[in-house]
């Protein structure tokens, strides 16, 4: 007799991003089709070729953790903890002695923190090694994040940061779901965090020529899939959710977003910063998910694409979708969130994993905004500019990351 699958489900969701601090405003902001770039304020951009952002704004950490504690949170784990808080306050959960040691933490980041980082070498190079501040190590790691969160929510279970470029909260979530799966505990807090708005990695970006340089006009700068696109926007920000397995969840009568039915993971093993042009690493990651998920193609409603608005990046993952999908990638709704708020590296994933499940819930698919110019090489269904009501059971989002880096994740609706 073939053993029953475990199934894993969705009960919380916590959101900081360039739309709002919290998931309601984030999605009303998507829905309305809002762009969230803007000149940069977090530093004096003015030296640079790109001088715009997706920036988290009014974020005043002091008002969340004290003056005291929040100096020793880099930008990045501040993101996660109230992220964090959001989601578990929005799943109900609490943590007794073995509720602590049957829930783990995976919070993905590219970077972790940087600023920090770069703060403290500013302070090395001018003031000497005594002037470094004894927060550093704890505020630069990556893992901080997932580790900060587990002190303050007493959570003892496995804990860990995913670092997979920019599909690190995708792979988060996926990982945890796996977690789950294989018995060693009854719920994750997983997702990603990023704060890398920084004038070396928009210095680095720039001299890669990833990212857009239209800064006269910041909210048109993001436009994925459109023929005019001419690099990414860099974004900051949290996306964290609760996953719980389902008879855990249902135990104590929690609410439930969606039910996490697929995942894959792989590799381009081509480029450090290029996919390989054939798409072959994203068609084998979607495929993946979709075998995971007992899926065939036909059955996915809405793709939340990765849709960096890179030149390359588009027109590869348009391939990888008319590959694996064949006949029906015309007929899937597309649409990168991306051109809204932006690329939030490390914690794209599991922000656009929020919209996913939000997607499922309210019936909306969030627009592509900017799509003004069609390009034949990226010619599906990519939901332009104005959100659209429909029938959704089955959503896919994906991320690809620097390093070749694949990740994707298939969602669906409770019945």
């Amino acid at each position: 007799m073939k053993e029953q699958r475990t199934r894993i489900v969705v009960t919380g969701l916590g959101a900081v991003t360039p739309l709002g601090h919290d998931v309601t405003s984030t999605w009303q902001g998507l829905c309305r089709g809002e762009s969230g770039v803007a000149p940069i304020t977090l530093f004096d951009a003015s030296q640079l070729q790109t001088q715009i952002a997706a920036e988290v704004k009014d974020f005043d950490p002091v008002a969340h953790f004290g003056r005291r504690e929040a100096r020793r949170y880099d930008r990045f784990i501040q993101f996660a903890l109230v992220a964090a808080g959001q989601a578990i306050t929005d799943s109900g959960l609490t943590f007794d002695n073995e509720s602590s040691e049957r829930t783990g933490v995976i919070i993905g980041s590219g970077v972790g923190g940087i600023a920090s980082l770069l703060e403290a070498a500013d302070v090395y190079a001018n003031q000497g090694p005594r002037r470094i501040s004894p927060f550093l190590i704890p505020k630069m790691l990556a893992d901080s994040a997932a580790g900060q969160v587990a002190i303050s929510f007493g959570i003892r279970g496995p804990n860990m940061a995913v670092v997979t470029a920019c599909a690190s909260g995708t792979n988060a979530i996926g990982e945890a779901a796996e977690m789950i799966r294989r018995g060693w505990v009854d719920a994750v807090v997983a997702g990603g965090s990023e704060a890398a708005i920084t004038g070396v990695t928009v210095a680095g970006f720039n001299v890669v020529g990833a990212i857009s340089t239209d800064n006269e006009n910041p909210t048109r700068a993001s436009r994925p899939f459109d023929a005019t696109r001419n690099g990414f926007v860099v974004g900051e920000g949290a996306g964290i959710v609760i996953l719980e397995r389902l008879e855990h969840a249902l135990a104590r009568n929690a609410h439930i977003y969606g039910h996490v039915v697929g995942y894959g993971s792989t590799a381009d093993a081509f480029h450090m910063a290029a996919p390989a042009e054939d798409g072959r690493g994203a068609v084998q990651s979607m495929r993946m998910a979709l075998k995971d998920a007992g899926l065939s193609p036909a059955e996915v409603d809405y793709i939340n694409a990765h849709g960096t608005s890179t030149p390359l990046n588009d027109k590869t993952e348009t391939l990888a979708i008319k590959t694996l999908f064949e006949k029906d990638a015309h007929s899937v709704a597309i649409s990168s969130t991306k051109s809204m708020v932006g690329h939030l590296l490390g914690a794209a994933g599991a922000v656009e994993a929020i919209v996913c499940l939000k997607a499922l819930q309210a019936g909306l698919i969030p627009p592509t905004i900017n799509y003004q110019h069609p390009d034949p090489e990226c010619d599906l269904d990519y939901v332009p500019n104005v959100a659209r009501s429909a029938p959704i059971r089955t959503v896919m989002s994906n991320s690809f990351g620097f390093g070749g880096h694949n990740a994707t994740i298939i969602f669906r609706k409770v019945e």
